[in-house]
């Protein structure tokens, strides 16, 4: 069963708890407590990988879409995955960035922060990964976190395209290596940056307020040292936002590691066309290949 740290206060919607809880489970039916005991035996030693969903996903859905994930994931024998759930549906109002789900990712990413810090001495390593708004709260954990961050992989990352080298540059100078996978089709962060779709129409590219958002077009160059290319999905492969978790497809079989963004120009090799719901087992083999 997958673990997870349980940010949230209600199943859907609801403010973002004082403490973090311990559960286990692979969907809401079966989505119990866990002893923080037992959760650091299962670190212990271990290369942890630490996953949060996005913005606009309840309780049940985040329980579904990072277990299948794990399920997909190829990761080496002395690891351990361990979802984060947060109340990234406490404020939806179609606008990513701005104003008021970001606090929220910001205060989970705190409090997320000074767990780990607590109850994580034991694991050999600890590494990050993301969905969407669960950028910032990965970024934002890393920010405040004291122990060290092996490797942090941002999908579709819905904040702004240089975040790493303004707001989180000290986060990401804490990283060892940093991934990020970015499609041009996803419509989801181009029609929503900049600031909201409130302001669309008024602010066009070049204005000082202007920003892409990291997941559409990538990171804007200079890169930090640290961040490992290429990022650019085909365009070919129509890469939309949900696609990187995708539960309500049936489960693709897993990809043979390593895996890589290929060429923008190219489909990979025995592409014709993918089996349905791949993008799940490209994201996770993209991951796992990255981890290793």
């Amino acid at each position: 069963m997958t673990q997870f740290l349980d940010l949230r206060i209600q199943p859907v919607g609801g403010g973002l708890a004082t403490a973090v809880s311990v559960n286990h489970g692979t969907s809401i039916g079966d989505y119990a407590g866990l002893s923080l005991s037992d959760l650091q035996k299962a670190i212990q030693g271990r290369h942890v990988l630490i996953a949060a969903h996005g913005f606009n996903v309840n309780r049940a859905d985040g329980i579904a879409s990072l277990s299948n994930w794990e399920s997909l994931l190829q990761l080496p024998p002395a690891s351990a995955f361990i979802g984060v759930l947060w109340p990234g549906d406490s404020t939806w109002a179609h606008g990513l960035d701005y104003p008021d789900e970001p606090k929220i990712a910001d205060d989970a990413g705190a409090l997320l922060a000074s767990y780990i810090d607590t109850n994580f001495q034991g694991a050999a390593s600890v590494s990050f990964a993301s969905h969407s708004l669960g950028a910032r709260v990965v970024l934002g954990t890393i920010a405040h976190l004291n122990l060290p961050v092996r490797r942090l992989a941002l999908m579709a990352p819905a904040i702004d395209d240089n975040c790493l080298t303004t707001e989180f540059k000290t986060a990401a100078a804490k990283v060892g290596a940093i991934s990020v996978l970015a499609s041009m089709k996803d419509t989801v962060l181009s029609e929503a940056f900049p600031l909201g779709n409130f302001f669309a129409g008024i602010l066009d590219q070049g204005h000082p307020w202007w920003r892409a958002a990291l997941g559409h077009c990538g990171p804007t160059k200079p890169w930090p040292e640290n961040f490992q290319p290429p990022f650019e999905l085909p365009d070919v492969w129509k890469f939309k936002h949900g696609d990187y978790l995708e539960i309500d497809k049936p489960e693709p079989p897993a990809l043979p590691l390593p895996v890589d963004v290929p060429p923008q120009r190219s489909l990979p090799p025995g592409t014709a066309p993918p089996v349905e719901g791949w993008q799940a087992a490209f994201s996770s083999a993209f991951a796992s290949t990255r981890f290793r």
